[in-house]
């Protein structure tokens, strides 16, 4: 049984994974962003591609995925000093200056590419793996090639009739859990017996000003973790993930430049904004003078709404440090289309452990709440460190190296 799982390729955990949705590097911010608004996948792929000159063959080595951007990098984009005050100016810049400097975050890998070596590239950093995968236009018929267009979410086919998809850590970390009883008995081990957590974490005060956590969020997105939000003794009271604010638009930016980071947890995880909250960024908008932000939150809060989350009637008040905050799967995007349903829950129960949890339970609660981290808390709520993906997958090579050596 550990020869068949060690003989496992890219491909195999593949099957049923759907082509991937691209953007030239060509295009610009605002075609990003009106992508992301008009799909329900939270990534876009960035892609560079010469179709000039080239045979349909040597064409395919020239197509290159070079990163890929989500809602949440727009929207930190939108916070930083130049673009606050101009956003619709920033929204024409190129889409590049999105793109993370790390490389390895995206990595093309052939079908045939063993599953070891998929595990090595994400603990050395690669976030999605790049896998050619057949046409699905190839396999029906000699077709043209769909030309490559700016503001197209539709997969791409490249030449040659070759379409793409990506594998997260997430799809490396489910298909090993479905072979979880050849890792006995390590995945029975704790956490903190194998040594996989992670005291460097981002954490901001309750009352701080959520601005002063937009570095924060971005490291965390980049080592796609999440930002603790502690009172004044370290306790966890919930947290600002990037995956939660992936699931909003673009008029979050004004939420960071303006409320406190509990304000903020309560904006973003309410399943819509409390009104009280959403009056308050306006009028700290007009106080700082900021109108192109303003302009672009006034279309929210008149009703046309661009993040039309569905706001129930939850509403949680800002001064209760130790109140629930419900987290969502619901916005503008995902409440469109029927295959995604509201996820409510206590942030603070949702995606914690213990120091004594089983590896395999920790993987179980991860994979439930769609993270790639878990928090690991003492009894009281404090905050000993957060278990990732990487972290297991350090785990799950070192036991498949030793089933050959």
């Amino acid at each position: 049984m550990a020869a068949s799982l060690l003989s496992h390729e890219v491909s195999d955990l593949c099957l049923g994974k759907p082509p991937l949705k691209s953007l030239s590097t060509s295009t610009t911010v605002r075609h990003a962003l009106t992508a992301l608004n008009s799909s329900s996948d939270t990534h876009i792929s960035i892609w560079t591609c010469n179709h000039h000159h080239l045979s349909d063959q040597s064409l395919v080595d020239h197509c290159l995925c070079v990163g890929k951007v989500c809602m949440v990098d727009i929207i930190c984009y939108l916070c930083k000093e130049d673009n606050i005050t101009s956003p619709s100016s920033a929204l024409d810049s190129p889409v590049s200056v999105l793109l993370s400097p790390d490389s390895a975050v995206v990595r093309h890998v052939e079908p045939h590419t063993c599953l070891v070596e998929a595990i090595e590239l994400i603990i050395n950093g690669a976030q999605n793996l790049v896998v050619p995968i057949s046409s699905r236009t190839t396999m029906n018929s000699k077709r043209k090639q769909i030309p490559h267009q700016e503001s197209s979410i539709a997969p791409t086919t490249h030449a040659g009739g070759v379409e793409f998809c990506w594998l997260t850590q997430e799809d490396v970390i489910r298909f090993l859990l479905s072979s979880i009883a050849l890792f006995s008995p390590t995945a029975a081990y704790s956490v903190e017996f194998l040594g996989i957590i992670d005291s460097d974490v981002v954490t901001v005060n309750y009352h701080s000003p959520a601005s002063t956590a937009l570095e924060a969020i971005m490291t965390s997105l980049a080592d796609q973790t999440s930002v603790a939000v502690t009172d004044n003794n370290g306790i966890l009271i919930g947290e600002i993930s990037p995956f939660t604010l992936s699931f909003c638009d673009e008029t979050a930016a004004a939420a960071i430049a303006t409320l406190s980071a509990g304000d903020l947890m309560a904006y973003i995880d309410c399943g819509g904004p409390p009104e009280d909250i959403i009056r308050l960024v306006e009028t700290r908008l007009k106080q700082r003078n900021l109108t192109g932000m303003l302009e672009e939150f006034s279309v929210y809060s008149s009703g046309i709404s661009l993040i039309n989350c569905n706001s129930s009637s939850s509403s949680l008040s800002s001064d209760d440090e130790f109140a629930s905050s419900p987290v969502t799967m619901k916005s503008g995007r995902y409440g469109r289309s029927s295959s995604y349903s509201a996820r409510i829950t206590r942030m603070a129960e949702a995606i914690v452990c213990y120091p004594g949890s089983s590896l395999v339970a920790v993987m179980i609660q991860a994979i439930a709440h769609r993270v790639s981290y878990v928090w690991v808390i003492e009894e009281d709520c404090s905050i000993v460190g957060i278990v990732r993906f990487s972290g297991m997958l350090e785990v799950f090579r070192a036991h498949l190296e030793s089933m050959v050596s």
